[in-house]
């Protein structure tokens, strides 16, 4: 078979990732969020006191690299959409905060919350459907629950790391309430699942693959 024919058998998440521009996307949303982290590093703006910005910054840029070290070239094309959907989170929540918006509408936090676990949850999954295996193996149910659980383990260890800050005073502190850290965990969980659903019926190839076994096994 050709690369042009295997190219055009491509399904789910495989074949955002071979779309045009799909690796330059990639890179826009990690120079977009780079370049926030300049701007409220280097420009002293006072609504940005206590956001804990400095530290925010070396943490939030990891997820420009999870998906590169992850992949090193063992399939192709690359996992473009894993990449920008990691991201993304990162820079809508740096966003945010350099924007004012978070101060300016008392329901951003909530929102952002809900979505970018969305977009997290739909992360893993647009990676975990490429890595191919075992990953195509599992059921629509048992998918959704490990997208799903997974959410939840994230916001708890994101909950966590932010009391650190702020029993710490680490980059600046935050200000945290027992009220905002409970409504983060339901919130961001509501968002996990919802996330796990979405990309297992957008990005799940199982069903194909099944097949496809079986027509090659005739």
């Amino acid at each position: 078979m050709t690369k042009a024919a295997d190219d055009n058998r491509l399904i789910g998440v495989a074949a955002l990732d071979a779309r045009p521009r799909a690796v330059a996307m990639a890179m826009a949303f990690k120079a977009a969020l780079a370049l926030c982290f300049v701007v409220a590093i280097a420009v002293p703006l006072d609504h940005l006191e206590g956001k804990g910005m400095a530290f925010r910054f070396p943490l939030f840029m990891l997820s420009a690299v999870v998906v590169p070290l992850a992949w090193r070239g063992r399939f192709r094309p690359y996992p473009a959409t894993a990449d920008v959907l990691i991201v993304a989170p990162f820079l809508i929540d740096t966003l945010g905060n350099l924007a004012y918006v978070y101060d300016t509408f008392d329901a951003t936090d909530d929102v952002l919350h809900t979505l970018n676990w969305i977009l997290l949850v739909g992360a893993f999954h647009a990676w975990r459907y490429r890595r191919g295996g075992a990953a195509n193996r599992l059921s629509r149910g048992d998918a959704w629950l490990l997208g799903a659980g997974l959410g939840a383990l994230a916001i708890v260890g994101w909950e966590a790391a932010e009391w650190i800050v702020a029993e710490t005073g680490a980059g600046g502190g935050l200000d945290l309430t027992y009220d905002d850290t409970v409504a983060d965990l339901v919130l961001s969980t509501t968002g996990g699942m919802i996330g796990s659903a979405l990309a297992v019926t957008l990005f799940g190839t199982h069903r194909r693959t099944r097949n496809s076994s079986q027509r090659s096994s005739q």
